[in-house]
């Protein structure tokens, strides 16, 4: 997929949030002609209603009020402009994804609640690897709910790569063991490892996680060399409550923020970037196998923006 296929998806994903948030900057700003303190609040209102956050929504608008007032800016309109470079400077860059190490497999376990796409996300992610040209395989170590292995099958046939699984109620680190183990002999560049996404209040759902990270570590000291936690745009702020309980479990080194196409909130991208540090590393826009996005800052924050710049 080309730039401009890509920065049209994205475009496309963030419509309502485009229209919750830069719309409504727009007539703000529309109403009046020279900044004051009145116009910079609604701007931190729009902010906050878009789900920023208040972390980063208090940090962009401070850096507003400075700037405006240390460049000597008068006229609204170049509100819009300082908003766009401030939300950019302050979403954490996504790099790295694919750097495994000194030889492959690159591992990566895929953690997240029930609900929240996951099983999904683990297709398209093989999905993006296979176009990339890189050897997939999936461990189906969800084996707790008995339609996973099903699913994970259906997705893992679309993107066209191979899958290992097990009996439901299979201890889900023998399959984590047996997939990353083959994936060394058989010379796979990527293992993707789905895995149980029951409540994520329970202690001894957490010790799976860490069970099934030592036990890929017998086979590859290094690994899991990413872990993605997988979370729903719709769900906002509680969203960031889910993080907060795999961080520490699971190692969680980036998030991939689906159903971003099916809320008006898409601002939750900068509050997960700067209240959990973490960089969002792919973004859902759409059904399709191929609508999982790389995240870009520079592409997600113009096209935020696109109705009032260029692209259009």
């Amino acid at each position: 997929m080309g730039l401009l296929d890509r920065f049209k998806k994205i475009k496309e994903g963030l419509s309502r949030t485009r229209t919750n948030f830069v719309d409504k900057i727009s007539k703000i700003i529309t109403g009046k002609t020279k900044i004051d303190d009145e116009l910079i609040d609604e701007i931190e209102e729009a902010l906050l209603s878009a789900d920023v956050g208040f972390t980063a929504t208090e940090k962009i608008v401070g850096d507003i009020r400075a700037r405006v007032k240390a460049e000597g800016y008068e006229d609204s309109g170049v509100l819009r402009v300082l908003l766009k470079e401030e939300i950019a400077k302050y979403l954490m860059e996504a790099n790295g994804a694919e750097q495994a190490g000194p030889a492959p497999p690159h591992v990566v376990m895929i953690v997240g609640v029930n609900g929240v796409g996951k099983t999904t996300t683990v297709g398209k992610l093989a999905f993006n690897y296979s176009n990339d040209g890189k050897k997939v395989l999936i461990a189906a170590a969800d084996t707790f709910r008995a339609a996973a292995n099903e699913q994970l099958k259906i997705w893992a046939d679309r993107a066209g790569v191979d899958i290992v699984q097990q009996q439901p109620g299979t201890d889900p680190g023998a399959v984590a063991y047996d997939a990353v183990s083959a994936a060394k002999s058989r010379g796979t560049d990527v293992v993707l490892i789905d895995t149980a996404g029951r409540l994520h209040t329970k202690t001894n759902l957490m010790e799976e996680l860490k069970k099934i990270r030592r036990v890929v570590q017998k086979v590859i000291p290094e690994a899991p060399h990413e872990v993605f936690l997988v979370l729903d745009a719709v769900t906002g702020q509680n969203g960031l409550v889910q993080a907060r309980q795999f961080l520490e479990a699971a190692g969680v080194t980036g998030i991939v923020l689906t159903k971003l196409d099916g809320t008006a909130k898409g601002g939750i991208v900068v509050a997960i970037s700067q209240e959990l540090s973490l960089p969002v590393k792919y973004i859902g826009v759409g059904e399709g196998i191929d609508d999982l996005q790389p995240f870009d800052r520079k592409t997600f924050v113009d096209a935020l923006f696109s109705d009032q710049d260029s692209h259009d």
